[in-house]
């Protein structure tokens, strides 16, 4: 059965050994209730400045067949390079010091607003881990969906598609299964810090701010996150895409969400790392349905994963990501 491994540093991990007096960690913990890919998602601090070089191997060498008296010929294997760059992804939380002083508990109004802005961060990182793309957003990193996107391209084999997909449809939605480690894993800026950063800037005044010169006191907080994806062996990733309109309960019609998730299971050469699949509301609703109503031993399962009970497919957990949308461009053909 594959399991969650702790020996990959998740972001939690990561940032539970930042600050002493526990903010960040606190919103390490917020991170993890708003969207369960970052609570999995492995991290580690990239090679470079504005993201990580890594090294991969395109070809193994050959060997020969000797017969007596005959040579060999020296052989090597083949490597090439690839470089994957990290976004800085900001915002700023101001609150009017009136407003949040009115209630005698002004920590707990900027808590409120903090929570706020630190959803809007989660999802904002999750879509581009997602649906980033370099080549029309260069501020952002590339996801996973540009990269799984071509089943002609060397990793079309980890690309699988029910029969309803199609790169003419609009109601396009994909599962992934992801092997975090070594080989996929999201990193962050040599010498900087993992994960969300919060700022308290404390009291401030504001100028212009009804647009004729008048100021304003208020309270400020900075969030700054840097952050990448790198993927140095495209083999521990597997993307199912699946028409999200046809899905039924009985799979009578409609995509095979069982027998999809299993073929993705044997794709990866091992599950060995913090393996997980990944699936809208939607999909996760339908996969249960389907279990019940096709199989009487199911392969889904409840199982205890890092303290927490979740929905397991073949032993690897099942995870909502509301950030993975029912409208994706079809995977070209």
């Amino acid at each position: 059965m594959a399991t969650l491994e702790t020996s990959h540093p998740t972001l939690r991990d990561l940032t539970s050994r930042l600050d002493p007096d526990g903010k960040i960690d606190a919103v390490a913990e917020i991170l993890s209730e708003t969207n369960e890919m970052l609570e999995d998602m492995v991290w580690k601090e990239g090679n470079l400045e504005t993201g990580h070089k890594g090294t991969i191997r395109t070809g193994l060498p050959e060997p020969t067949w000797r017969k007596i008296y005959g040579g060999v010929q020296p052989t090597k294997s083949t490597t090439a390079q690839i470089t994957d760059t990290c976004g800085m992804l900001e915002a700023y939380a101001e609150v009017d010091k009136a407003l949040a002083d009115l209630n005698g508990n002004t920590s707990a109004f900027r808590l409120s607003e903090d929570r706020a802005h630190v959803e809007g961060m989660s999802q904002a990182m999750a879509s581009t881990v997602l649906y980033g793309d370099e080549s029309v957003n260069p501020e952002r990193f590339t996801g996973f969906a540009s990269r799984f996107s071509d089943k002609t391209a060397q990793n079309g084999d980890n690309i699988v598609l029910s029969s309803g997909s199609s790169p003419d449809n609009a109601d396009n939605a994909s599962i992934y299964l992801v092997v975090w480690g070594d080989n996929v894993h999201g990193i962050y800026p040599k010498g900087s810090k993992a994960g969300l950063q919060m700022s308290d800037k404390g009291e401030v005044t504001i100028e212009n701010i009804d647009g004729n010169g008048g100021r304003m006191e208020a309270y400020r907080s900075h969030y700054r996150w840097d952050g990448g994806l790198h993927v140095k062996d495209w083999r521990y990733v597997v993307r199912i895409q699946y028409n999200d309109e046809d899905l039924t309960k009985d799979v009578s019609a409609g995509p095979d969400l069982i027998d999809l998730m299993t073929i993705a299971c044997d794709i990866p050469p091992n599950l060995a790392g913090r393996p997980a699949f990944y699936m809208n509301r939607r999909a996760k609703s339908f996969l249960r349905r389907q279990m019940v109503n096709k199989v009487k031993n199911s392969t889904l399962a409840m199982d205890e994963v890092a303290g927490k009970r979740v929905m397991t497919f073949d032993g690897v957990p099942c995870r909502r990501t509301d950030a993975l949308l029912r409208t994706e461009t079809g995977v070209t053909v």
